[in-house]
């Protein structure tokens, strides 16, 4: 299937993936079993039995009707790869390099909050596993761990940390020293955000678990937010909801930033890290990823939060192909949004992205089966890709452009069920 004698396995450069393929292909010799589907329509029914109501509304639900979401599965469709033949693939190269990083691939562990509601253990399971593979972590203003502690779980790995801002700028200060000095060495700030979507089932059985006292460990073990408690007579061990609700309600705290802020916030995260990368997360126009390269940003990362923000919204990758032919090479452009495969990095690619954040996958990894789950997802993500570029005529990733994919015009019907993908 993928001989591991193959000799051109020692001249490659990145390891060969698709041999993990053949590790499960082996397994039932051995009297074992592979861990569990990684198909993405039964990774999700297996994480909803896994899960609580509760964590499996938060991960699955979206804004309003979901329509947004269906549209990012729609806009991947209506583009299809056009394999090359009889190309030299065997010492192909997944490797990609992202703010000074030489990573496995082209794939990030997207930033996703409260982890805890998942698996006991929260962001840390997420964090080894991408030590372990060399890609890159973001961890969410909103992680139900301490950064440091985060921090101590990646190791030596490029991690990067997203910021949620608060309105209490000693406060904001605080998160990105932190967070600079536990080693997450750019900042992205979540533009989509000041306030959670309107989401039906989340909303229908009071699925906040801030409000509940779960996951707010990383604003609870903040210096300056700690004085706020004290400020404000709450006591995080005997008003543990009292607490989780004030932490929130500073990260999502629905008043909206505007632009007139953004040079502040560059500015002060540059002091902080020595002038190491800012980025915007939540573009969808190209006049705004014209106006982030205008104000100094040194990256955007074309996102509509899944779907879960605002129902209705443009898909994502129709967004990633607008923005790229507006500003094209002049900023760093990373993609989020709908990731469900390595067809769908590919595409991503191929439309002008330098990097893919994959959320949801491991988010069902690791409600399935913790650490060993986050690791088979994202083993098998590795794979896939690897397997992809094998068959599919890609050397390396630098050659994947638009001559790789055939597209198909935006006609988009309406599907009257919600997308399990």
């Amino acid at each position: 299937m993928s001989d591991p004698k193959n000799p051109n396995i020692e001249k490659r450069s990145t390891p060969q993936y698709s041999l993990y393929q053949r590790e499960n292909f082996w397994k039932s010799n051995d009297g074992e079993v592979p861990p569990f589907n990684t198909d993405p329509g039964k990774l999700e029914e297996l994480a909803k039995k896994k899960l609580t109501e509760g964590g499996w509304n938060y991960a699955s639900s979206n804004a309003g009707m979901s329509q947004t979401h269906l549209a990012n599965r729609q806009a991947f469709y209506r583009h299809r790869i056009v394999p090359r033949q009889l190309v030299d693939t065997n010492i192909r190269d997944t490797s990609s390099e992202i703010f000074g990083h030489k990573v496995s691939a082209p794939i990030g562990f997207a930033p996703i909050g409260i982890n805890k509601i998942y698996h006991p253990h929260g962001e840390l399971p997420v964090a080894t596993v991408a030590k372990e593979l060399n890609l890159p972590y973001c961890l969410s203003t909103a992680g139900s761990t301490p950064i440091e502690k985060v921090a101590e779980a990646n190791g030596q790995s490029p991690r990067f940390y997203q910021l949620y801002m608060p309105h209490d700028d000693e406060l904001t200060i605080s998160l990105l020293t932190r967070a600079w000095e536990s080693g997450f060495d750019a900042c992205i700030l979540t533009t989509d955000t000041w306030q959670l979507g309107w989401r039906h089932d989340d909303v229908a059985t009071s699925n906040y678990a801030f409000y509940h006292g779960i996951g707010a460990d990383l604003g609870l073990s903040d210096s300056v937010f700690q004085k706020r408690l004290k400020e404000a007579g709450i006591d995080p061990v005997k008003q543990p909801n009292e607490a989780g609700a004030m932490w929130i309600d500073n990260v999502w705290h629905g008043r909206a930033w505007s632009w007139e802020k953004i040079p502040w916030l560059i500015k002060t995260w540059k002091k902080i890290s020595g002038g190491r990368p800012f980025c915007l997360k939540g573009i969808q126009s190209a006049e705004d990823a014209k106006r982030a390269i205008e104000v100094g940003c040194d990256g955007i990362v074309v996102s509509n939060h899944a779907g879960r923000q605002v129902d209705g919204a443009i898909a994502s990758l129709d967004a990633l192909e607008n923005i790229v032919n507006a500003v094209g090479a002049t900023t760093y452009i990373m993609y989020d949004s709908g990731v469900r495969g390595a067809a769908d990095v590919v595409k991503a690619l191929a439309l002008g992205a330098k990097f893919v954040w994959v959320g949801r996958l491991w988010v069902w990894g690791l409600s399935i089966m913790g650490e060993p789950g986050v690791r088979h997802v994202m083993k098998s993500l590795l794979a896939d890709l690897d397997i992809l570029m094998n068959v599919g005529g890609i050397q390396n990733i630098e050659q994947i452009d638009r001559s790789f994919l055939e597209s198909y015009p935006k006609a988009y019907s309406l599907i009257a069920e919600t997308s399990k993908l």
